[in-house]
């Protein structure tokens, strides 16, 4: 079920009839869903898959309330078909992650550095 909406948003994140709001909220939604990267790591016991149950099932509730009703039906429809297929490639995305990835662990280093040089 999951994995249809995944692709739901896919779609409907790609059509044209989506708020730009909803478009930029479904992309982080398809990307944290896609991405190896996870908020927490799925290595440390209990917590690992605790944000994967939480974080994406909340984000495609979210979504599917600010994507209209009728472009939310279309996309289940073309997902429903790509479902079973391989992930879809969306390098904009992926580079996006990574950016905030990057960007997240430069801010955390440099606030250490900050605080190791002020004692």
């Amino acid at each position: 079920m999951v994995k249809l909406e995944i692709f739901t948003l896919y779609y409907a994140y790609r059509n044209p009839r989506t708020p730009w709001y909803a478009k930029i909220w479904g992309a982080l939604v398809v990307a944290y869903a896609f991405s190896p990267i996870d908020l927490i790591p799925d290595f440390i016991p209990v917590l690992g898959y605790l944000d994967d149950f939480i974080l994406i099932p909340l984000g495609i509730a979210i979504a599917r309330k600010l994507i209209p009703e009728d472009v939310l039906t279309e996309s289940r429809a073309r997902a429903r078909d790509r479902v079973g297929q391989s992930r879809p490639v969306n390098w904009l995305v992926g580079g996006i992650v990574i950016f905030v990835w990057i960007a997240a662990a430069i801010l955390i280093v440099r606030a250490i550095v900050r605080r190791i040089s002020a004692h």
